[in-house]
């Protein structure tokens, strides 16, 4: 209820709002933030390490993924040329290349991701999706260890 003047000779009421109570309620929230900010951990991402494998596998398909995100696919020798595909196409060349010479008992041929470092995150994740909707099971990243 608005406060009553009784200046003068007539009666008027205050038009204002006390800002006492608003502030005083602003400090305790102020001082509430402030002593259990530095309680809160900030989340934590527990990011895979990079290990060394038993021994490289004798055959492998490589996909390789190069810094204008175009694709390319080719068997484990070094002396196989690498052939551009498209995503469309990829999992019909990488099922071509992994029935030939025979699939080993294991669980099929892996699939090796190799991408350029500039690369978007995405673009390998896309790739791996890719392949692992179609069935490929054995996908795996590609990694340059640090010296």
């Amino acid at each position: 209820m608005p406060t009553v003047s009784s200046r003068g000779r007539g009666r008027r009421t205050i038009n204002e709002i006390n800002m006492v109570p608003f502030i005083d309620v602003m400090l305790v929230l102020l001082i509430i933030f402030m002593v259990t900010a530095p309680l809160i951990t900030p989340s934590q991402i527990a990011l895979p390490s990079v290990g060394q494998a038993g021994r490289q596998p004798d055959r492998f398909v490589a996909v390789m993924i190069d810094k204008d995100e175009q694709l390319e696919v080719r068997e484990s020798s070094a002396t196989a040329q690498a052939q551009p595909v498209s995503l469309n196409q990829l999992v019909a060349r990488v099922q071509q290349l992994q029935a030939s010479k025979g699939s080993p008992p294991e669980g099929g041929v892996p699939v090796v991701i190799s991408a350029d470092k500039n690369v978007k995150y995405e673009s390998v994740v896309r790739v791996m999706d890719t392949l692992q909707r179609a069935g490929i099971a054995r996908v795996g990243l590609s990694v340059q260890t640090s010296r």
